[in-house]
């Protein structure tokens, strides 16, 4: 291995991250049709429902019971970034917040002081398959903004910035890639000072192509993963599909594809480097204030949850759209 990459490793579930990221998950479910309920139109028996992790046939149900997905549940003291690049999520929160988005979208969330939310994976198709593909990825927050106001924003597929080479696409979910700039991340987002050099970019690479990432800060942590395809190299290193590697800051790095279309991630940005005290949904510095986050969730379940259903699902035939706190609507087509 060269002294650009520091180290390259397997990728497990969730991934591993370097700070000021705190989790990213892979999700890929090929769902059958949907059935009236928008649940799968197939058998749920052998399934631990409420806790279905173990793929088969092919899908999840995760902690959905009759709908894949994560019924209501607490976030404080970080941010979530959930890219939908197949299928659609269903949003709900207790800030009365709502949404469907999919199909390239990205949804950007400031738990801050605290909020519950729900994603739910709706199988709007009645009589084809549902196939979902997802990241999540968790951002921290830095001491400061840890109890900031809840943030919800979406960045629509039609906005975010692709950049192409010979043979690559490149989306800039976050950060910029020479001149073209990200969607503005929330205001109190650790992504929001340009200082701090937060990318997060989903590159598309055609068989054979290369490229050469920008390099950055020397402070930067970057990390490459590859979920799709068969290797790349990276300089002289190897990396095969189902890899992560973590590179050195600063480095000049070319990356080039091998013989099958690849789909890669990268996450990068400047350490918080502050103490990561962390309970499930909770990411404080110390364990006083997890302790403090349990009691206050406990006493006003940060606002309660003004939805019929812990797995509240949007009507089938409802489009793609965003319902802000302060009654703002955003709708797609």
């Amino acid at each position: 291995m060269n002294s650009d990459i520091k180290r390259i490793y397997p990728l497990g579930f969730p991934w591993q991250t370097q700070d000021p990221f705190l989790f990213c998950v892979y999700h890929l479910d090929h769902y059958p049709q949907g059935n009236e309920e928008m649940g799968p139109d197939a058998p749920l028996e052998g399934r631990n429902l409420g806790g279905d992790f173990v793929i088969k046939d092919g899908w999840r149900m995760y902690h959905g019971k009759k709908v894949p997905g994560f019924p209501y549940h607490p976030h404080r003291g970080f941010e979530t970034v959930t890219i939908v690049n197949q299928g659609y999520c269903d949003h709900t929160d207790s800030l009365g917040a709502a949404g469907r988005f999919g199909e390239g979208d990205v949804q950007w969330m400031t738990a801050g002081k605290g909020v519950q939310h729900s994603e739910m994976f709706p199988l709007i198709n009645r009589d084809a398959p549902n196939t979902l593909e997802l990241f999540q990825i968790w951002l921290n927050l830095p001491r400061q903004d840890k109890l900031t106001e809840p943030y919800f924003k979406m960045l629509w597929h039609e906005d975010i910035p692709i950049v192409k080479r010979q043979g690559v696409q490149l989306r800039i979910v976050a950060g910029k890639w020479g001149e073209e700039k990200g969607v503005a991340p929330p205001p109190n987002s650790w992504a929001a000072n340009s200082q701090n050099e937060v990318g997060i970019w989903e590159i598309t690479m055609d068989p054979g192509a290369s490229l050469q990432l920008p390099v950055t800060g020397d402070s930067i942590n970057r990390s490459l993963y590859l979920f799709e395809g068969e290797e790349v190299s990276l300089n002289d290193s190897q990396m095969k599909v189902d890899h992560g590697a973590d590179l050195v800051a600063g480095a000049a790095i070319t990356v080039q594809n091998g013989n099958k279309q690849a789909g890669l991630l990268l996450l990068q940005g400047a350490p918080i480097a502050e103490p990561v005290a962390k309970y499930g949904p909770f990411v404080m510095n110390t364990q006083e204030e997890i302790q403090e986050a349990m009691r206050e969730y406990r006493d006003t379940e940060f606002g309660g949850w003004p939805w019929p259903e812990a797995e509240y699902v949007h009507d089938r035939d409802k489009g793609r759209f965003a319902l802000y706190p302060d009654g703002h609507l955003e709708e797609r087509n």
